[in-house]
């Protein structure tokens, strides 16, 4: 049989560098318009293929040819440092990477928790929660740190909450989150990292068998398919998913957004006036800015063609959701943030097919509540820092901003109690 490989482009490595924070390493530009198949080099292991144009991705990411199922989540962008017995010990498989009949099963008992109803309910909750946040974003000094004050604490209130982890444990739970996400770790600190989170939700899991309460885990703790109930670290597994998903990405897409909006001039200001373009933005950010900026590796569990590319099967394949996202062929002007774009609600953000993500709901309602409620209440924010000063995450599987310096004008009481910008 011929060697389907030969007379290929030498594979290349992933592109990561990125020319500002808001944009796009500019390989794919080109990627996607000679090469959208092309041969990548990886750490480890023989070489794959990176695909970037958005209806290969969009299709690869609904084919069931196209494996979930693989041992180490990252070695598309870092060598495996932990082995496939040790990853299978540490966390058994989830919904990220599983493959039907598992996947189906899983999914159908977490769907029974994670309903729309439920998080719709969860509206005013979030709405108080933001609420709290920006009346000590408020009162703090300034200038502040967008990050620390309201873009992480908020989403980990309400996924800690939702799911019925303590969120005085937040300090933990965000340490060993940073250290998994992290790409410069250590093999002893990644091993660390997932021992000791997956002993902290056993040990929640437990809790929650001797006294349930009305919260995710306990209903993932009595849930069952025909019969048979989720094992204890099936739950867990399951519980870091929701876990780090549900503050890590809602974090960095709110920040990014922020930072969209506040590094063209006028536009925050505008935004204030015309509250109802928010949706908008909240779509148009996960399409611009992508969280998950290395995109999504398959495995091939047999010969398949991708754009007239033969993929062999065991070959990995990288969909890559941030360049699918930039394709000019589906989003005009890619690299321009658009509120007013109304194919924006297309973004493979979420994935597509039956990995799409269970939280998005959730996600949009609190980047749609955290915008409103931070346009309505500082209608003059400001960057107080120079935009390419701003620290990026750029070695970490969820992309975002570090840090990010904001400023405004107080509020002072009015007369007969109004609100007013006040003059400090």
């Amino acid at each position: 049989m011929p060697d389907t490989h030969e007379n290929q482009p030498q594979p290349i490595a992933l592109p990561v560098d990125r020319p500002d924070p808001l944009g796009l390493p500019a390989a794919f530009q080109q990627l996607r318009t000679h090469l959208p198949v092309a041969p990548m080099a990886f750490p480890d292991g023989p070489p794959g293929w990176l695909v970037t144009r958005y209806d290969d991705v969009r299709a690869g990411l609904a084919d069931p040819r196209l494996s979930s199922r693989r041992p180490h989540l990252n070695s598309h962008v870092r060598a495996s440092l932990i082995t496939p017995q040790e990853m299978a010990a540490l966390r058994p498989l989830d919904l990220l990477t599983s493959d039907p009949p598992e996947h189906t099963r899983l999914r159908r008992l977490v769907n029974g928790q994670f309903t729309a109803h439920r998080m719709n309910q969860l509206a005013p909750r979030i709405q108080a929660i933001v609420d709290d946040h920006l009346d000590a974003l408020a009162a703090g000094p300034r200038p502040a740190d967008l990050i620390s004050t309201v873009a992480l604490p908020v989403p980990a209130l309400v996924i800690s909450e939702l799911l019925g982890v303590p969120f005085t444990d937040r300090d933990l739970y965000q340490r060993l989150t940073r250290e998994l996400l992290s790409l410069d770790r250590t093999r002893e600190q990644l091993l660390s990292a997932k021992t000791e989170l997956k002993s902290y939700l056993l040990g929640l899991i437990h809790a929650k068998r001797t006294a349930p309460s009305d919260d995710l885990l306990s209903g993932l703790v009595k849930a069952q398919t025909d019969g048979t109930p989720l094992t204890d670290d099936e739950i867990a597994a399951l519980a870091q998913l929701i876990l780090i998903a549900g503050h890590e990405t809602t974090t960095n897409a709110f920040a990014l957004a922020v930072l969209h909006l506040l590094r063209a001039p006028g536009l925050w200001q505008a935004l204030h006036h015309r509250p109802h373009l928010v949706d908008g933005v909240v779509a148009e950010t996960l399409r611009h800015a992508t969280a998950l900026q290395f995109g999504l590796l398959r495995v091939a569990r047999e010969p398949l063609s991708i754009a007239g590319q033969p993929i062999q099967a065991g070959d990995r394949v990288v969909l890559h959701l941030p360049a699918a996202n930039r394709d000019p062929a589906h989003f005009t002007d890619p690299d321009r943030m658009d509120p007013h774009r109304a194919n924006a609600v297309k973004h493979l953000s979420f994935g597509h097919g039956p990995h799409r993500c269970i939280g998005d709901h959730l996600a949009r309602i609190e980047l749609r509540t955290l915008l409103t409620s931070l346009l309505r209440r500082f209608p003059d924010l400001r960057l107080a820092a120079a935009p390419d000063e701003i620290r990026t995450h750029d070695h970490r599987v969820v992309y975002g901003i570090a840090e990010l310096p904001i400023d405004f004008t107080p509020w002072q009481p009015g007369p007969e109690g109004e609100r007013t910008l006040g003059r400090t």
